[in-house]
């Protein structure tokens, strides 16, 4: 599977935004990435402007997954979240990335600069790129259930 990715993050995640977003570029995994965030520190475009367009993206089917990073990944994640259909979540270690995918089938990732080393971010999307949902596990009712109050 390669992945169609949309990238997206506010001033205070440009650094990362940036670094991650040439990670994405460079592996075999990836199929294209967009970059819908802010191009510089001084740009003061409003996070959850950046959260949304990507969520919008994700959810109307332009891209499989997205990244999104802000200060801590909490503000983000709370945006993306207000689109229907999407699922996201800020996740900063292993094992809350792999359950984000495996049982919650979210595709919306989200990291903060403040808050996690970059080479742990870098790691972690690596993971990331290599883990899909089986809607035959057994959390396939779990997420239905969290579908459903969406009516999808």
């Amino acid at each position: 599977m390669t992945w169609k990715i949309v990238v997206g993050g506010d001033n205070a995640g440009y650094g990362y935004k940036e670094e991650l977003k040439a990670l994405l570029e460079a592996d075999d995994r990836v199929e294209s990435v967009t970059d819908v965030g802010v191009t510089g520190r001084d740009d003061a475009e409003l996070y959850p402007n950046v959260a949304v367009a990507a969520a919008e993206k994700v959810a109307a089917g332009e891209a499989d997954r997205a990244l999104l990073i802000c200060g801590t990944g909490l503000g983000v994640a709370i945006a993306a979240n207000k689109v229907k259909g999407v699922r996201a979540v800020t996740a900063h270690d292993l094992y809350s990335v792999q359950r984000s995918v495996l049982s919650n089938n979210a595709q919306v990732l989200c990291m903060g600069e403040r808050v996690v080393g970059l080479e742990l971010a870098k790691e972690l999307v690596k993971v990331w790129l290599d883990l899909e949902f089986d809607p035959t596990s057994a959390s396939a009712e779990k997420v239905d259930a969290i579908c459903a109050y969406e009516g999808e």
